[in-house]
């Protein structure tokens, strides 16, 4: 496990996964979205991503010009998400610290030329719950920073590699500046999918 000194709560947890497991979880993965197509979402303003994206559990994140939020429908098909893959229930509970299970797995397919710009995850209702996000396939080079502003640092994410943003970290500004292409041939189409483990609701009271 690797913090980064300046942001307590951030772990990086290198080859959390192993390539038999990364191959299985990718087929898993692309198996639902054959009920969950990806999409493009836009911005406020109506800018598209430049990733890709659907979703897993019961419920999903999505962006439009009515903004930010999750939702139980697929926005194009209209059908409910499909489930959540154990491997990453379990990698949830491993790693997560978090006794509340996730309900919402938003998967993101970078292509070449796909990056993410800096952002907070502030649409979930308990910021106490943590954040999971697992790389599979191109390397990315991932930037993180303080909630409040200031420097930020540069990580290489590689497939199997875990990340975990809670404590001080849960509201950490952080992003992908680029994606590797090719330094993977895990992913079908190459590039590289992230899943990130949320809690969206709230959770249940003990």
């Amino acid at each position: 496990m690797i913090g980064l000194p300046n942001l307590p709560g951030f772990q990086l947890h290198r080859g959390a996964l192993d390539r038999d497991a990364q191959a299985a979880l990718v087929a898993e993965v692309m198996a639902r979205v054959e009920a969950a197509p990806f999409f493009r979402p836009v911005t406020r303003t109506g800018k598209p991503f430049s990733v890709e994206m659907t979703n897993l559990g019961p419920l999903g994140w999505v962006s439009d010009r009515g903004g930010y939020r999750y939702q139980p429908l697929h926005p194009e098909s209209g059908r409910p998400w499909p489930d959540m893959p154990a491997v990453l229930l379990e990698l949830w509970r491993r790693y997560g610290g978090s006794d509340a299970a996730p309900d919402a797995c938003l998967v993101n397919l970078y292509r070449e030329g796909a990056k993410m710009g800096l952002h907070q995850d502030r649409d979930e209702a308990d910021f106490g719950q943590p954040v999971v996000s697992v790389s599979l396939g191109d390397t990315a080079v991932f930037r993180i920073g303080p909630a409040g502003g200031g420097s930020t640092a540069t990580v290489r994410l590689e497939s199997g590699d875990l990340c975990v943003l809670g404590g001080e970290a849960r509201l950490a500004r952080h992003g992908v500046d680029r994606v590797l292409g090719g330094s993977s041939t895990l992913v079908p189409g190459g590039g590289r999918l992230n899943l990130t483990l949320r809690r969206a609701a709230p959770a249940d009271p003990a």
